[in-house]
């Protein structure tokens, strides 16, 4: 999937939204270390650990108030991240309930783990650089 950027004059957010959005990656990225760190994968712990859910939760509340800011981009980027393992884990896991299909859900399993943990390093970095993340529309 290509990332596009688009210019747009953007208003400085408020600083506890800053450190909120800081708190959200830091929730996401517990989640993922849970994951590495036992024997869950790091999408079901991503996924299904009350760390990203409760940051998907203030993600979708506070979402309205970083609107035309920097922050909007990483807000989106976050959400999308989740559903969008989401998705992939419910493809891997109906492949993974046939014989057959546990050779492709694995690589699966273990290809959206590493995607998650990219997209949670980036997104991280470049609020540490208070920049908008690219986003595809």
């Amino acid at each position: 999937m290509a990332e596009i950027t688009v210019d747009r004059a953007v208003a400085q957010p408020r600083h506890n939204l800053v450190t909120l959005t800081h708190v959200m990656y830091g929730l996401h990225a517990f989640s993922a270390v849970m994951g590495i760190l036992t024997p869950a994968l790091i999408v079901t712990s991503f996924l299904t650990g009350w760390p990203s859910i409760i940051a998907v939760i203030i993600n979708y509340v506070k979402r309205d108030e970083v609107r035309a800011s920097y922050l909007d981009s990483h807000f989106s980027w976050q959400l999308r991240t989740f559903w969008y393992a989401l998705l992939w884990f419910a493809v891997a896991f109906l492949c993974a309930i046939t014989l057959i299909g546990l050779v492709i859900a694995v690589p699966i399993f273990l290809g959206v783990g590493i995607w998650v943990v990219y997209r949670i390093i980036r997104g991280w970095m470049t609020l540490a650089q208070a920049r908008t993340i690219a986003v595809a529309r």
